[in-house]
């Protein structure tokens, strides 16, 4: 019990891979992160666009077990409902025009790994039962195929979307929001952290520029007096922008083009 106890007080205390930020509200995520990633539990990244929800899946596999197996990472939104399919399940010979040869998908791919699901909301109703049975079986399919397949897999997901308005207004299955909502996480906003904003600043200017270039007093008073709707993601790319447009060791306000 006392090295479980040290152990949960030394993983709260870990810094999160990739991650920037000393907020309240990071040290919160943090928190759940580290807890979860010791697991085999689903989970499921609730978030704004741009707040870094990729970030918190990989943190979960690189603080988790499965740490030295497979990692993959599928977008499902926008996705054709046959292409998104034929990626996660894979195919056999002749399932369909052009399936010249046997294909492996991503779950088979991952096997005793971890699989994140990107934009989980976006996917068929068709394309739900099949998620499903992984989730309840640890079982899959190829299409064109008869036989069945065992994985391990753990699934991540993440979703920007409501997935129990969905739920209400018929969109997406009820019994896989209960399978994947077995752990959520909320990744804050930037705008729940205005004290992470200077520390990101830094970070990004280090990361595209040089860490000579300084930070005038009125530029961060306009970078955390901003809203940030596209949040961490916004925020790297104004200061891109910032970058290009700056021709000195010093970052003013006029380099820091907002949109309104």
């Amino acid at each position: 019990n006392e090295n479980l106890l040290l152990r949960n007080k030394l993983a709260a205390a870990e810094q999160l891979p990739e991650i920037i930020g000393e907020s309240p509200a990071i040290k919160e995520l943090a928190n759940l992160i580290n807890r979860v990633a010791q697991t085999d539990a689903t989970v499921l990244i609730l978030g704004e666009s741009g707040t870094g929800k990729e970030l918190v899946a990989r943190a979960i596999y690189k603080l988790s077990q499965r740490v030295e197996q497979p990692y993959l990472a599928q977008f499902c939104g926008s996705i054709p409902d046959t292409l998104l399919e034929s990626e996660l399940f894979g195919y056999k010979k002749g399932a369909f025009s052009g399936a010249n040869t046997d294909k492996k998908g991503l779950f088979e791919i991952a096997n005793n790994g971890t699989i994140f699901l990107d934009e989980i909301g976006d996917i068929s109703f068709a394309l739900q039962a099949k998620l499903l049975r992984v989730l309840q079986n640890q079982e899959i399919m190829r299409l064109g195929d008869t036989k069945v397949k065992k994985v391990n897999v753990r699934i991540i997901t993440a979703t920007n979307k409501d997935l129990q308005q969905l739920v209400k207004e018929e969109k997406f299955r009820e019994d896989l929001f209960y399978r994947l909502n077995v752990f959520p996480i909320k990744v804050p906003a930037l705008r729940e952290r205005p004290g992470d904003i200077v520390l990101l600043t830094k970070y990004f200017l280090k990361k595209y520029g040089n860490s000579k270039i300084t930070l005038n007093r009125d530029s961060i008073k306009k970078l955390e007096n901003y809203s940030w709707p596209g949040n961490v993601r916004q925020l790297e790319n104004i200061l891109q922008r910032a970058l290009i447009l700056c021709d000195s060791n010093e970052l003013l306000p006029e380099h820091i083009i907002l949109e309104d």
